[in-house]
């Protein structure tokens, strides 16, 4: 592949033919295929790039396959219900949003595809040294699949807390003896890869032939919401500032918010100033159900699962001509109250059933039903694939991973709430929609956030990281001290040393 623009979606078939001893379903069930051809692959720069491209592929999770990680985080806040078919409808859902959530029911695939990727991070860099290539590229090359790993783990340490830590291929006689380490080490391990990676990645793209690949800024906001996450605010600030810059204006890295908050969801506007880590997708990779989810497909499945449930238009209806969908990640009222009179409303969120009681539509009552759809995914007829495969699943419209408003409230926050800077930020996020300034505390810098990146995936880890969530998901069945965290799936505790979450 000479071109990586979408080198996220060009994933799949690179990472075919390099990962030779590749990770199954489980991490720690690695069968030894083809060693010898492995040990050989990585002899030159292209192969080490097909490496690289393999290594960037697991980052699609946010929005790619049913197990997407923007579907569940949705489901399990208080601005979404799980919604489907019917309450067995997406078990791993269901039981995220009610709270039921066991070791026998957690979508296993929210462990395995991140160690997955940091399975093949941990290859390549053991392989970069010996590979012939500049040292220029190379350098480029570890620092990518540093950051890379930076970012599973991240994810991994979030979602599971007690997870192994591990930095090196594993020997097939040793797999079943891994531990558990202290989340602290994990953390340390992530600001250890992105201080490494920061000073040999490039600060711009270009973006015909290189969109989609990691930036100096895009770890230097990454390292400051690590920071945050552990309480660093002061080095949180500090990395976050070097992004954002002054509020309103470009930053040093090129950033800034776009002029219209809607333009962030219009399908092509890829890689525009606000983003800072963007999620490819793509109409051509001619995915279809036969291996949907196993990797292979590309498409971004957040958009017809969000989708209403057998949608149409009625003659003569002024209703936007949606494409059907699966009724997924349903909004509450709560949220369509908060949201009700801001200006970001007509971007985020769909009133079908304002429609439908005009006559203007009809469609599928989905489990949890309220007639409010998540507007930001929810794709039009004309952005249906007439590709190969399955059309619902080869939809293009790209997701951020974080974004500009998104890094604006996290140092506002860092900087705890209060002062002149922290001010600017959320004045910032709210004068780009129109909005006045109010006075900047942590209430309404979390309120922000919630109105700002509403069904982008965000808001369970920020009621979680807060201590908000027993509050918030009471009505939920949320019990503190065991839900901040999902239970370590059966199958990886299954004639290994794991050791189960508390409380589960």
């Amino acid at each position: 592949m000479k071109r990586v623009n979408n080198i996220i979606a060009a994933g799949v078939a690179m990472a075919t033919m390099v990962l030779t001893v590749s990770c199954s379903e489980d991490f720690l069930e690695v069968e030894p295929k083809g060693t010898a051809l492995e040990e050989n692959y990585y002899s030159n720069e292209a192969e080490a790039y097909s490496g690289l491209v393999a290594v960037y592929d697991v980052i699609g999770k946010q929005s790619r396959g049913f197990e997407n990680m923007i579907a569940l985080l949705n489901s399990g806040s208080d601005d979404h219900f799980a919604g489907g078919g019917s309450s067995s409808d997406g078990t791993q859902f269901q039981v995220f949003s009610n709270y039921t959530i066991s070791e026998a029911t957690v979508g296993t695939s929210y462990w395995s595809d991140f160690y997955q990727g940091i399975f093949r991070a941990n290859t390549l860099l053991t392989k970069l040294p010996d590979v012939d290539m500049p040292n220029t590229t190379k350098a480029r090359f570890t620092a990518e699949s540093k950051a890379l790993r930076a970012v599973y783990y991240f994810e991994l340490v979030r979602l599971f807390k007690n997870i192994p830590l591990i930095t090196t291929p594993i020997s097939t006689d040793a797999i079943y003896d891994v531990t558990q380490a202290d989340p602290s080490e994990v953390y340390s391990q992530i600001e250890t890869d992105l201080l490494e990676a920061i000073p040999d990645l490039p600060i711009t793209l270009d973006l015909s032939n290189e969109a989609g690949r990691l930036t100096q800024g895009a770890a230097i906001a990454l390292l400051g919401k690590v920071y945050l996450y552990q309480g660093k605010n002061v080095e949180a600030a500090s990395q976050l500032a070097e992004v954002n810059g002054t509020p309103g204006s470009t930053s040093a890295y090129g950033y800034k918010l776009l002029d219209n908050f809607s333009d962030l969801w219009i399908v092509g506007n890829n890689y525009n100033s606000e983003s800072i880590i963007e999620i490819a997708h793509t109409d051509k990779s001619n995915a279809d159900w036969w291996f949907w989810g196993a990797g292979d497909d590309e498409g971004n499945s957040l958009n017809v699962m969000v989708g209403p449930r057998g949608f149409v238009r009625t003659s003569g209806s002024t209703a936007p001509d949606y494409a059907a969908g699966w009724g997924f990640n349903i909004i509450t009222q709560g949220l369509y109250d908060a949201l009700s009179g801001d200006p970001r409303f007509d971007a985020t969120i769909e009133d079908l059933q304002s429609f439908r009681e005009a006559g203007e539509v009809e469609l599928e009552e989905n489990y949890q039903y309220t007639g409010y759809f998540l507007k930001k995914f929810m794709p039009l007829n004309a952005d249906v694939s007439t590709g190969g495969g399955a059309s619902v699943l080869n939809y293009k419209q790209h997701t951020y991973m974080m974004r500009l408003a998104d890094t604006y409230l996290l140092e506002a926050e860092a900087l705890g709430g209060s002062g002149a800077r922290a001010q600017a930020l959320l004045d910032a996020v709210r004068a780009r929609v129109g909005l006045p300034s109010v006075p900047v505390t942590m209430d309404a810098i979390l309120n922000e956030r919630r109105l700002e990146l509403a069904g982008e995936g965000h808001r369970w880890y920020d009621l979680v990281r807060t201590g908000r969530a027993a509050t918030a998901l009471a009505d939920r069945g949320f019990v503190a001290g065991k839900h901040e965290i999902l239970p370590i799936p059966l199958t990886e505790l299954e004639n290994t040393l794991l050791e189960q979450n508390p409380n589960y």
